[in-house]
């Protein structure tokens, strides 16, 4: 061994020592080059410099480098935020955790909880910051012992980060074999329709549709607080809370600010995903949002309190801004919620909010696609040879059309990557797999289980859609297109619609369910959604009618009634029509030939149909001619004709305007027998 205490060899040794081996083994001798001593005589395993750490835990600090604004301060503050202008990023900061306080403060204290930044499990990093911000945010009154605890905000935390939070500390989280987070939403898998109120107050009591079909259901505002109290009080005596501000509606004048309170990772991984992702810039000065959520869904509400009926309410106050859920973690409901929301906002500023799907093609020709479930509005309007614009939330300004969300939230139920490519390859790092059955070993996803339930769905960012338009906006739509599955089979495979008729089925919404699993169900079952929406739509159906005829009329869009269901009899009976035929109806819609077809009228609807179309079959174009029972159509016609008619009844007497006249026109609209 040598003086300084690392092992050396003589050269002669060395050479004694490999001759020997040599002559032993009969192998010949390995020569190394190019790596000299060092001047101390010690021969290193690589040439680069050691490691700048003196501990493990100095090393992986290292690892990871702070974030930092990519722009200075600017001069002014953006939309009003003057608070966040000129001031230094440590004084941003406090007054961002001031607004997030301000957020979480409960009705019956002064102050806010004390907040900090991090993850509590990083213990040095939550003192250092716990020290350097708790001292303006210190309750004056009222202490309590969750005034004495701090709250940490994980704020606006990037998917990278979520799945680290999702996967340590929520039970059922997995990353798939493709990449996506596989999460479960607890015992609620689709949305609770019947557990949604609406704060009825002086405003709202005018404004807003209530009663018979309406999907508002009224609370006061006193329950409101005592269930908005329940969710923050649970929301504060957690460790952290995650929190999300992002913004709605890719139209920069007309966007909203949100913030999400929520609890899981899984909250917040899908509504980063769902709602538009601000740069860096826009988040500096984000400031107060405009409307906020608090998703305590792990916590129940108490049934004995007023207008609730069962451990679930999700509740709306558009006076205070506020979304508190309860009792549900399906994420879905602050999707939702928050449409519900923009159905409020939007149209007392002349905006349309539109529950539709929209393309647009290379010439900028934009087309809205209507329709309920099963009725094929993702597979039309995800088209290869269309931009996407958005597939499920829109609004209509005097700008043109906007999507109101910056991602997807698709079906994943019996999902293949023949049928839909783009949603199949869309499922990766970062997608949401919401409820969905894998492989315990290899984490390959089965889309044809249903074992958790029928409802599976994947969140993922727009931009994941190869021919997304970013941003996603469009000019003013020439097609509006309303797509009904008739189940009945006596509607024609596509209709031109006059504006009073594009309103009339506007407000119907129809499409029809085939035959289910129960016993003794045989028939077809007509589905009527006002608006193609109705659980989200807040005003009278007749009122986003009225704006839809005035914006087709002023911009020269033309309406449309596409039948995806059967032909030559009804369910059991005929065949479906075929998609290439729907696919060459929406074409020629599209291209605008189909403007200049020639048309004859249907009776009993009274719909406009072409006597030809390129592609598709002549005969199939009058229902009444693939009909083998010309009395059997007849008396079916009449049948469907019968439930439009009685789904009607509940819109017949909302006059719109002063003298009524537009209600006349769209209810000579609908069928005459």
């Amino acid at each position: 061994m040598a003086e300084n205490g690392e092992f050396s060899f003589s050269s002669g040794g060395m050479k004694k020592a490999a001759a020997a081996a040599a002559f032993s083994n009969g192998l010949p001798k390995i020569q190394t080059h190019g790596r000299e001593k060092s001047e101390n005589g010690i021969c290193h395993d690589d040439s680069g410099p050691p490691v700048k750490a003196k501990t493990i835990d100095e090393l992986h600090s290292l690892q990871k480098k702070r974030s930092a604004p990519t722009t200075p301060i600017k001069d002014g503050a953006q939309q009003g935020n003057a608070a966040f202008a000129t001031i230094s990023e440590e004084e941003r900061q406090k007054l961002q955790l001031q607004s997030i306080s301000d957020s979480l403060a409960s009705l019956t204290r002064e102050t806010g909880p004390k907040v900090v930044r991090g993850d509590p499990a990083r213990k040095a990093e939550a003192t250092k910051v716990a020290a350097e911000h708790h001292h303006y945010l210190t309750p004056t009154i009222s202490v309590s012992d969750s005034a004495l605890k701090f709250t940490h905000v994980l704020y606006n935390l990037s998917p990278a980060e979520l799945y680290e939070q999702a996967i340590k500390h929520e039970h059922g989280s997995f990353i798939t074999s493709t990449g996506a987070l596989a999460t479960l939403s607890g015992a609620k898998t689709g949305r609770s329709p019947r557990d949604k109120r609406v704060v009825k107050d002086e405003t709202t009591a005018d404004e807003l549709w209530w009663g018979k079909g309406s999907p508002n259901i009224e609370m006061d505002e006193h329950t409101f607080l005592v269930n908005r109290e329940r969710a923050v009080d649970y929301l504060n005596s957690l460790d952290k809370v995650f929190v999300n501000d992002q913004f709605l509606n890719w139209d920069p004048e007309h966007r909203i600010k949100v913030r999400i309170v929520s609890a899981r990772a899984y909250h917040s991984l899908f509504m980063h995903n769902m709602c538009i992702r601000p740069t860096p810039e826009e988040l500096e000065d984000f400031g107060t949002p405009d409307f906020t959520i608090y998703n305590a869904g792990q916590f129940p509400c108490n049934r004995y309190t007023h207008y609730m009926t069962t451990s679930t309410s999700i509740d709306l106050n558009l006076d205070r801004k506020e979304m508190v859920i309860l009792g549900t973690q399906y994420a879905g409901e602050m999707k939702k919620g928050l449409f519900g929301v923009m159905h409020y906002l939007m149209p007392k500023r002349n905006i349309l909010s539109l529950h539709s799907g929209s393309n647009m093609g290379k010439d900028g020709d934009v087309a809205l696609f209507f329709g309920l479930s099963g009725t094929g509005k993702t597979t039309l309007s995800t088209d290869h040879n269309r931009l996407l614009i958005g597939d499920d939330e829109h609004c209509w300004s005097e700008n043109g059309i906007s999507n109101i969300e910056g991602g997807c939230y698709a079906k994943c139920i019996g999902l293949s990557k023949e049928k839909e490519p783009d949603i199949w390859n869309a499922i990766k790092f970062g997608t949401v797999l919401e409820n969905i059955v894998f492989d315990e070993h290899t984490r390959e996803v089965d889309y044809s289980d249903n074992s958790v339930t029928e409802n599976t769905r994947a969140s993922y960012p727009i931009e994941y859609i190869p021919n997304a338009k970013i941003p996603c906006v469009g000019p003013h739509p020439k097609n509006v297109i309303l797509l009904a599955c008739d189940a009945f089979g006596v509607l024609p495979p596509v209709s031109k619609l006059t504006l009073p008729q594009t309103m009339y089925h506007f407000i119907s919404g129809y499409t029809a369910l085939v035959a289910g699993t129960e016993e003794g169900v045989k028939e077809p079952q007509a589905t009527f959604s006002a608006c193609f929406g109705a659980a989200f739509i807040m005003l009278h159906p007749t009122e986003y009618a009225a704006m839809l005829a005035e914006k087709m009329q002023k911009h020269g869009a033309t309406g449309w009634l596409v039948n995806t269901g059967w032909s030559g009899g009804r369910y059991g009976v005929g065949k479906r029509i075929k998609l290439g035929y729907t696919r060459k109806i929406i074409d020629a819609i599209h291209s605008g030939s189909l403007l200049n077809a020639n048309y004859k009228k249907t009776e009993v609807f009274g719909l406009e149909i072409p006597t030809e179309i390129e592609g598709v079959p002549s005969e199939i174009l009058d229902p009444i001619n693939t009909w083998a029972e010309k009395e059997d159509y007849e008396v079916t016609l009449l049948k469907l004709a019968g439930l439009f008619r009685k789904n009607f009844e509940v819109f017949a007497n909302y006059k719109i305007g002063q003298d009524g006249k537009l209600t006349e026109e769209i209810l000579a609209a609908g069928p005459n027998f």
